[in-house]
C-alpha cells in the first residue's frame, strides 16, 4: 500500500503543515474535517455498529470531499478507519484523504521510514513482542510527530488540535465565506476521550461530536448519559451523584456480576445493547 509521510516537530506550525499537504502532497482543500476519536488498543465493534461507522464515515467524507484525521496506527479505532477506506473507499485513490498524526517514537521500525524524496518500503505486520505500533497502511497521508522521546504516546495531540483548529480557519472555497466545518465521531475510548469530547464541545464555535452507541467503555458511558439527561439538567446532576455513590461501592460492582446474572436470567449481555 503507498501512502505519503513526513516527520515533523512537535511544535511544528500549522500553518506550514497545511501548505505542505495542499502544495507538496496536492491534496484538495478539505470541504469538512472528520476527526476520529477512540480505543487506541483493539477491540471488538458488533457488526451492525461497525457496518454504520464504516459506511457512514466514508460515504460523508466522499459526498462532501472532507478529510478524516485519526492516530493513524493500526490497532483500535484507527484499524478499523483503514477496514472502512479498504471496503468503501472506492477506486479513486485522490478521494481516500485518510490522515494519521501519529507519534514518531511509539512506531515500530520506524528506522526503515528515515529518506528524503524517496520510495521506502515499510511492513505494516509489526512484532508481536514489540511494545510499539505500526502504521494502518489504508490511510493516505501521514504527519509523524516527533517529540525527541521514544515509547511514549501522546505527543501528537496538542499538534493535531491546532491542525485541527486552524483547518477549521480556512474557507472551503477561495470565493465563499464559509469556513470548513468540523465534526468528532467517538468510538469505543478510554477516560482521555471524556476530557477530548469536552474540549470539543466546549470550544468556540462548539465543534458536535457524533457518538457511536454500542461500541464500547468512554461512547456508550457518554451515550448513556446524554439519553438519559437529555430533557431534564437537574436529572444530570442528580445522575451524576448517584454515578459517585456507586463508585464508593466499586468492589461490589463487576462485569462477572452482571453477566453471572444474565445468566440466571436466561439473557445475553448483547440483549440490553443498542446498536444504531
Amino acid at each position: 500500500m503507498y501512502f505519503q509521510y513526513v516527520r515533523v516537530a512537535v511544535d511544528s506550525k500549522p500553518e506550514a503543515l497545511l501548505q505542505l499537504m495542499l502544495r507538496e502532497w496536492q491534496m484538495e482543500r478539505p470541504k469538512l474535517l472528520l476527526t476520529v476519536q477512540g480505543g487506541t488498543e483493539n477491540f471488538v465493534l458488533p457488526p451492525k455498529v461497525m457496518q454504520a461507522f464504516s459506511k457512514g464515515l466514508i460515504t460523508a467524507a466522499l459526498n462532501t470531499g472532507g478529510w478524516i484525521l485519526t492516530d493513524g496506527i493500526n490497532t483500535g479505532v484507527s484499524k478499523y478507519v483503514g477496514e472502512a477506506v479498504k471496503v468503501f473507499g472506492g477506486h479513486d485513490l485522490r478521494k481516500r484523504n485518510t490522515i494519521g498524526i501519529t507519534p514518531w517514537g511509539v512506531i515500530d521500525n520506524n528506522m526503515d521510514l528515515i529518506g528524503r524524496d524517496v520510495f521506502k518500503p515499510y511492513q505494516p505486520l509489526g512484532n508481536p513482542l514489540s511494545k510499539r505500533v505500526c502504521l494502518n497502511g489504508f490511510h493516505s497521508h501521514f504527519l509523524l510527530v516527533d517529540d525527541g522521546t521514544l515509547g511514549k504516546y501522546g505527543c501528537q495531540q496538542g499538534l493535531r488540535k491546532k491542525l485541527e483548529k486552524h483547518i477549521q480557519q480556512q474557507k472551503i472555497h477561495p470565493r465563499l465565506n464559509q469556513r470548513v466545518p468540523m465534526v468528532c465521531v467517538v468510538v469505543e475510548g478510554g477516560p482521555s476521550v471524556v476530557f477530548t469530547v469536552l474540549d470539543y464541545v466546549s470550544s468556540a464555535p462548539p465543534v458536535p461530536v457524533f457518538v457511536f452507541e454500542g461500541s464500547g467503555r468512554a461512547a456508550d458511558l457518554l451515550s448513556f448519559l446524554h439519553k438519559q439527561t437529555a430533557n431534564d439538567r437537574t436529572e444530570a446532576v442528580r445522575l451524576y451523584s448517584v454515578l459517585q455513590e456507586c463508585m464508593d461501592h466499586r468492589e461490589s460492582v463487576s462485569k462477572n456480576t452482571i453477566a453471572t446474572v444474565f445468566q440466571h436470567t436466561g439473557c445475553s449481555e448483547n440483549t440490553f445493547m443498542f446498536n444504531r
